[in-house]
């Protein structure tokens, strides 16, 4: 699946351009691990991405396996893989297997 993901303009002074972007996918019913993800730098946004089995978390649990998953963006300040609170991060996108246009903004901050 592939898609785009962007900072909304009013969280771009709450982001460094060194800071890490995590794009990735969990399944949309079954393990809370991601199945796939992707990093970029805060400063390569708005940003192309694609998630498939080749980014795979971990090899027995590939995105193609899913037919529903749920896909989120988040900036990590230091480049840690879990949440902070008052990190930027968008609202999960429900998406099927395949899909080639999603949207996804990171608008809000973690609570």
């Amino acid at each position: 699946m592939s898609g785009q993901v962007s900072l909304a303009p009013a969280l771009a002074g709450k982001v460094s351009p060194t800071d890490t972007v995590f794009v990735f996918a969990r399944a949309a019913e079954g393990p809370r691990m991601p199945l796939a993800i992707l990093q970029l730098r805060a400063a390569d946004l708005p940003a192309r991405f694609t998630l498939d089995d080749h980014s795979a978390m971990d090899p027995a649990l590939r995105l193609s396996r899913y037919s529903e998953v749920v896909v989120t963006a988040r900036i990590s300040r230091g480049g840690e893989a879990l949440p902070r609170p008052g990190e930027p991060v968008g609202a999960p996108a429900q998406a099927t297997l395949g899909t080639r246009d999603l949207v996804l903004r990171i608008d809000r901050l973690q609570p």
